[in-house]
């Protein structure tokens, strides 16, 4: 029985060298004939036009080379924080993780940021430190560093148990260079040491974690296999979380499979691919099985940003290539609000690609409005609307039909529950005020989604032939507005919760800066010269405030901030 592969992440934060690490695993393990460069835009990860460019990798890359009688599937991340929901999305179906740190730079925001989640993931991870051919790079200061930012238990590899690493208890730490290739060895043995591989389950069972476009425009999947097999012609089974909370359940047969970059007709378990024949398939979605599907994803990105084309008569075309690249992205959640197109984004340099792949992919011209933070309505109190048969207006449609909105528990979303027989209705009658309340929720009395509540059937009833699906739709989504307006709704808006180290003689400066722009900071802790602060601040001031932190912290300061829920919006 073959062995099942290694499927592991490079991750770093950016200029740490990742990507030129992940190519000298190739280059060393004979995987490729000739090194790729980074700077000459010859990886093999980096294949979309604007990552050759900019020298940085937006997207998620598969590549593969063999360690021993192992099979190691390497996934090169993103490294910008403005792409961190396609690094989160690669480690769900990872075995293992390097993360990649600078020499030089030590430990970085991003760094830390990164760190986190593989903590909260519980992902076991490898610390190669980089770029040690460089003059002035103390590894015992580095190490030091690593200790101290993220944990005590990254420990040379002579210290470190393989249980150890598989539970997150210990972080074996390898130095090196991707450009010399020294210490390269010594981690590709720590890989196949350290680094467990998860055991086949049973039955066929595949995640989708990235989709591209083909050559034709047709969707090509990205997809690891956690148990059984697939062959090229088989009809699978496709399942995804639908906006309503139902899982949604289609067939498709694999028309063709590739596999470290070659033709194959079948794949194991382990084993990471590329499937073409699976129509509409998205980001997320799963085959042969829906376990996995998580009841709600990723915190959403904060920016809303309005799109406008650049030339007349386009507007179709650039809707159209948005949902493209929202299917590849589901994050993005495009909307269309009286003719005008938005979506949402982490940041600056998400929109720069995001126009440049516009203009790459489909040939568009596009400009982007300023980022605008995305606010959410919340319940103040309970309110209820009713329509009954017998009092019915000369255009109502033929449905009884009562609601009743409340506040729900903070991270809840909107649930629904009824308070009626289920058999009081036919099933298409509830499905269609069930899918309508989830679709009417997302626009508020104040314009916003709406969530954090519960909306329950208090009434219902119907009449045949009169009553339609249509009807109950119509009715819902009006009764439903109503209710919303008699519980009253508050607006919050996002923040980031986040960790400030700054010089002590500098933190009052810093502090100034953050209340200033309304954040609530716990108190300092002061220790070694060094001021930490921790809290949280609206999502729209964090750029700004990470633009001025080199001169309030005189180029000494390390700020990191991730999404942090909501807090009520004061205009």
């Amino acid at each position: 029985m073959p062995e099942t592969p290694f499927n592991i992440g490079i991750l770093a934060h950016v200029d740490a060298g990742k990507t030129s690490l992940t190519e000298r695993l190739l280059f060393d393990t004979g995987a490729v004939g000739v090194l790729g460069r980074v700077d000459d835009g010859t990886t093999r990860t980096d294949t979309l036009a604007v990552e050759r460019r900019r020298g940085i990798t937006i997207s998620t890359g598969v590549v593969s080379f063999r360690a021993g009688d192992r099979t190691v599937n390497v996934i090169d991340t993103p490294g910008h924080a403005d792409f961190v929901a396609e690094v989160e999305r690669a480690l769900g179906v990872l075995d293992g993780v390097v993360l990649v740190v600078s020499g030089p730079a030590g430990v970085q925001a991003s760094t830390r940021i990164l760190w986190r989640i593989l903590r909260r993931l519980r992902v076991p991870t490898l610390v190669f430190v980089n770029k040690l051919d460089q003059p002035g790079v103390d590894p015992a200061g580095v190490l030091d560093d690593l200790r101290r930012k993220l944990s005590s238990a990254v420990v040379p590899p002579a210290e470190a148990v393989r249980d150890q690493v598989a539970a997150g208890e210990a972080y074996p730490v390898f130095f090196g260079s991707a450009m010399t290739g020294d210490g390269v060895p010594e981690l590709v043995a720590g890989i196949v040491g350290f680094l467990p591989a998860a055991p086949p389950g049973a039955g066929f069972r595949a995640t989708v974690f990235k989709v591209e476009r083909g050559r034709g425009g047709d969707r090509i999947a990205y997809a690891r296999l956690h148990g059984g097999t697939a062959k090229v012609r088989d009809r699978v089974e496709l399942f995804r979380r639908a906006g309503d909370g139902t899982v949604e359940r289609s067939r498709r047969r694999i028309t063709a499979m590739t596999r470290a970059g070659a033709k194959v007709t079948a794949a194991g378990a382990g084993d990471l691919v590329r499937l073409s024949g699976l129509g509409d398939v998205r980001v997320d979605d799963r085959l042969g099985s829906p376990d996995g599907l998580a009841e709600a994803g990723l915190f959403p990105p904060p920016g809303l940003v309005s799109v406008v084309t650049a030339r007349p008569g386009e507007e179709t075309r650039l809707h159209q290539a948005l949902r493209e690249l929202c299917d590849q992205d589901p994050l993005l959640g495009l909307r269309a609000d009286r003719g005008v197109l938005s979506v949402r984004t982490y940041g600056e340099v998400q929109i720069e690609v995001l126009l440049e792949r516009l203009r790459e992919d489909f040939g568009l011209g596009a400009r982007f409005a300023a980022p605008q933070p995305v606010h959410v309505e919340k319940p103040v109190g309970v309110g209820e609307a009713v329509q009954f048969l017998d009092r019915l207006g000369p255009t109502d449609p033929v449905a009884t039909v009562g609601l009743r909105v409340a506040p729900g528990e903070t991270g809840s979303g909107v649930r629904y529950a009824l308070a009626v027989e289920r058999g009081s209705l036919p099933r298409a009658f509830h499905t269609a005020i069930e899918q309508t309340v989830y679709r009417a929720a997302g626009c508020g009395p104040h314009g916003w989604e709406v969530t954090d509540c519960v909306v329950t059937l208090t009434h219902s009833g119907f009449q045949p032939p009169m009553s339609t699906a249509g009807g109950f739709r119509e009715v819902t989504a009006r009764l439903l507005a109503q209710a919303f307006a008699r519980a009253r709704t508050r607006v919050y808006e996002p923040v980031d919760r986040f960790d400030l180290e700054v010089p002590e003689h500098a933190a009052g400066a810093a502090l100034i800066a953050l209340v200033k722009l309304e954040a609530v900071c716990e108190p300092p802790v002061v220790e070694d010269g060094v001021a930490r602060v921790r809290g949280s601040l609206p999502s729209a001031a964090t750029a700004g405030f990470r633009r001025r932190l080199p001169a309030l912290g005189q180029g000494e300061a390390v700020f990191t901030a991730e999404p942090g829920g909501h807090r009520p919006w004061r205009p």
